[in-house]
């Protein structure tokens, strides 16, 4: 499945080399610090166990490895960062430079530098809606996890609540003008809410991590649909 905002030549690319130096203060500020709390739950799903490899895919500077390490009953497990943004993995590598195990790693989602059936888990956080295929993208996924592993996607949804959509709708409008304070330019804001707004719903992700050999697939919906993680297994 193509994502039309994300085929647009070199788009992706020039909105996160416009932001990535204040990319964690815009988190926290378009999602008044709520992002913590959901990455929080996806460490909390997962359950990491004992001597598992963990991918983290569009890893950004390194929020949910660190989770990983940190909720680990094995500090020293190997782990892949990967995201197609340099910038972005120097930030990430500064800030998690006491976390030795982790291997940061240029690649996309749709391409990734991994062998086949090597990971237990992977993990995708705000990235797969920023991916120009999204069944390439979960083939993917499907590749290099090890039968018995399995997939997370943390992701922008669809609000259930009428009320909570129309909040949610006029806060948006204003991530632009703070995106231009705190970065100085609003344009990769305006495409960061359009994606957003172009997103698959919850249950159309379900079917396309079924459409791709994903079993007991689920989700759960957090701040009212706002974001959802989703879940399934490789046989």
């Amino acid at each position: 499945m193509q994502q039309y905002l994300q085929n647009k030549k070199g788009l992706v690319q020039g909105v996160f080399d416009k932001v990535y130096d204040k990319y964690d203060i815009m988190n926290d500020l378009m999602s008044l610090g709520v992002h913590r709390i959901w990455k929080r739950n996806l460490i909390n799903w997962m359950n990491p166990g004992k001597n598992k490899i963990l991918a983290d895919v569009a890893c950004g500077t390194g929020d949910i490895a660190k989770l990983f390490i940190d909720n680990s009953s094995n500090k020293n497990i190997e782990l892949f960062c990967i995201d197609p943004n340099e910038g972005m993995m120097k930030k990430g590598k500064n800030r998690l430079s006491n976390y030795k195990n982790i291997k940061w790693i240029k690649g996309s989602a749709e391409k990734l530098p991994l062998k086949s059936n090597s990971c237990d888990y992977y993990t995708i956080s705000f990235g797969l809606r920023n991916t120009k295929n999204i069944n390439k993208s979960l083939s993917e996924a499907y590749r290099v996890l090890k039968s018995g592993g399995r997939f997370f996607c943390l992701e922008f949804s669809k609000i259930q609540n009428l009320s909570l959509d129309l909040v949610y709708k006029r806060y948006s409008k204003l991530i632009p003008e703070i995106g231009k304070f705190v970065v100085g330019e609003k344009e990769p804001y305006e495409y960061l809410i359009k994606s957003i707004q172009e997103f698959v719903n919850q249950e159309e992700l379900k079917g396309l991590m079924e459409k791709n050999n994903f079993i007991k697939c689920e989700y759960r919906n957090f701040s009212g649909g706002i974001v959802a993680i989703h879940s399934g297994w490789k046989i």
